[in-house]
């Protein structure tokens, strides 16, 4: 229920992992909520996708051509979950990197939303001066959409470029936050329950700065993509839990 103060503001959280709330970028994604809550009133709820039922879009487009915006699929969770996304200042979609992507369960979520855009009509919109390729259906101006993810990588040029270009495709380019996180099951993992917090506590400074200034600049979202371990480091762990994994004393 959406607070009835106006000077509270509305956070939905999308966990798009597989682990529901285990989820490794979860713990940086609950790091950066509680900066946004520190700075800002705010009501947060917390949706775990994989626990959505979500029928695959069908392709039949009449959210474009018949019901203006509606999708005729009404018998699952996704028309509740799109008016709480409608309704919320923030929107945070949190998920780890699959194989240069977003999870299957995250995917087929945001292919449903396809009722959101505009009816393409030929437009010839630029990606680059921050346009939606298609438009943005009733677009609420002062929300703000974050997206949160993770990967195993050293470092996040390239292995993250076919992500944000679908983004950048759907929001144009500037009109969404990306907080990229390399080595972060590394991190969590770790035994360094110290060294830890000190790390998310720069996602959760970082929260704080968002709900002041409405965007994280370069250098802040920089900070917040450099890698916690050295490359050497980072191979040694990385040595250490490949090898626990196969002796079966590691899960993940």
């Amino acid at each position: 229920m959406i607070s009835e103060n106006s000077n509270v503001k509305r956070a939905v959280v999308l966990n798009g992992s597989p682990r529901r709330g285990n989820s490794v970028t979860m713990n940086v994604t609950r790091a950066f909520v509680d900066g946004l809550a520190s700075a800002v009133p705010l009501e947060t709820e917390y949706i775990d996708v994989i626990d959505l039922k979500i029928t695959p879009c069908r392709g039949c487009l009449s959210c474009w051509s018949r019901t203006e915006g509606r999708c005729v699929i009404d018998n699952d969770d996704m028309n509740g979950i799109k008016s709480k996304i409608e309704q919320a200042d923030y929107v945070i979609e949190s998920f780890p990197l699959y194989f240069f992507g977003m999870p299957g369960i995250m995917k087929v979520f945001t292919d449903r939303l396809l009722s959101m855009m505009s009816t393409y009509e030929g437009q010839r919109h630029n990606i680059e001066d921050g346009q939606s390729l298609h438009g943005i259906r009733n677009k609420k101006p002062d929300r703000k959409l974050v997206v949160v993810s993770s990967c195993a990588q050293t470092i996040t040029d390239t292995v993250f470029d076919s992500l944000l270009m679908q983004y950048d495709c759907i929001c144009g380019k500037g009109n969404y936050t990306a907080i990229l996180c390399p080595q972060l099951m590394t991190m969590v993992n770790s035994s360094e329950k110290l060294r830890l917090d000190r790390y998310l506590k720069k996602f959760q400074k970082a929260g704080a700065k968002f709900a002041a200034d409405g965007k994280l600049d370069e250098e802040t979202l920089k900070n917040l993509s450099m890698p916690p371990f050295s490359d050497s480091t980072y191979k040694t762990l990385l040595g250490i839990f490949w090898d626990k994994m196969k002796k079966g004393e590691l899960h993940v």
